[in-house]
């Protein structure tokens, strides 16, 4: 297959070559520290699921950046085709990368929902190959793990990675109450041990989630994600197994202590705040800065049409170990 024209929805060409020798472990770590000014170039955004690709690039280009998105095939929404684009699978980073770079791309953000893939669904590309062993290690760990790992492997290939937090820092909830309910002290407890829970166990690269009621933590977040956590918890009070009544309790979403920011900050939407009031809970509390949201305007109309409150709470300060949002 030749190369793809703009616009055109296809998968990546086959690769017909390597991309030179791999960057040394100390140049990778040395690269991937680095924070130099956001540039001005055309920035790739690759593109995971849901709403959040079409709002990074829409204040990407609203600050006056051209974009090119890098839409995941099984993922991305079609809909992200209105942009110059480039479809492709998991496994086709050299193919990828070459495309992004004949178009001028310098900097990379990752952004969007994307469920682990198994290694041989990735549909290697002959770098892909190349790099097998070190994927493969890259699958045994946790999310941010392999995260990370993505990438390192990205940065080899001479580009700058960014977090949806520096090209579009519109998008993060600040603090304080966001609409017309607050919390009340037994609520703010609650906050509060979700928040220790969450830095306890993110060490282990366990979720960005709990739900935490009158003091117990109810729900911690696993693989399934904070969707499929709620519903876990609705059924465990459908059941009786909780038996608390509705509207009590919070849902406490906030990054992993140590966790890289340019991948995987947690999100929310409307959709999350008509779950969490499906199934009983009172609000959602989060790390102010710590997580993005597509429309925070349609977020807070949604919480107050519910009767929830959503409250963005001051981060503490970080360990010398964790990076810089």
């Amino acid at each position: 297959m030749g190369e793809p024209h703009d616009g055109a929805r296809q998968g990546p060409a086959a690769a017909t070559g390597g991309t030179g020798p791999a960057a040394s472990v100390a140049g990778v770590a040395a690269r991937l520290r680095e924070k130099p000014p956001v540039g001005a170039g055309p920035l790739g955004i690759v593109a995971g699921g849901g709403a959040f690709p079409a709002a990074v690039a829409e204040a990407a280009r609203a600050s006056g950046r051209e974009v090119v998105l890098l839409l995941m095939q099984g993922f991305a929404d079609p809909a992200l085709e209105r942009y110059e684009h480039l479809w492709f699978r998991l496994g086709s980073l050299g193919t990828v990368t070459r495309w992004a770079r004949s178009r001028g791309v310098r900097e990379v953000v990752m952004v969007g929902a994307l469920t682990r893939p198994r290694v041989r669904d990735l549909g290697l590309d002959f770098t892909m190959v190349r790099l097998l062993p070190r994927i493969a290690r890259l699958f045994r760990g946790g999310d941010n793990h392999l995260l990370s790992g993505v990438l390192g492997l990205v940065a080899e290939q001479g580009f700058v990675l960014r977090g949806a937090h520096e090209v579009a820092p519109g998008l993060l909830l600040p603090a304080g109450v966001l609409g017309r309910v607050a919390p009340g002290a037994r609520q703010r407890d609650d906050m509060a041990k979700g928040l220790q829970v969450i830095r306890t166990l993110g060490q282990f690269d366990v979720g960005q989630g709990v739900i935490v009621v009158d003091g117990l933590v109810a729900c911690v977040e696993a693989a399934e994600g904070t969707d499929q956590m709620l519903q876990r918890y609705g059924e465990l009070r459908r059941t009786g197994r909780l038996r608390f009544a509705a509207g009590t309790g919070v849902l406490v979403k906030a990054p992993k202590p140590g966790q890289d920011r340019r991948v995987d900050l947690p999100s929310l939407g409307p959709g999350t705040v008509v779950r969490a009031a499906e199934v009983g809970l009172a609000g959602i509390a989060f790390e102010a800065g710590g997580a993005i949201v597509p429309d925070a305007q349609a977020l807070v109309a949604s919480a107050d049409a519910a009767g929830l409150f959503v409250v963005g709470l001051p981060p503490e300060e970080r360990g010398a170990g964790d990076p810089a949002p």
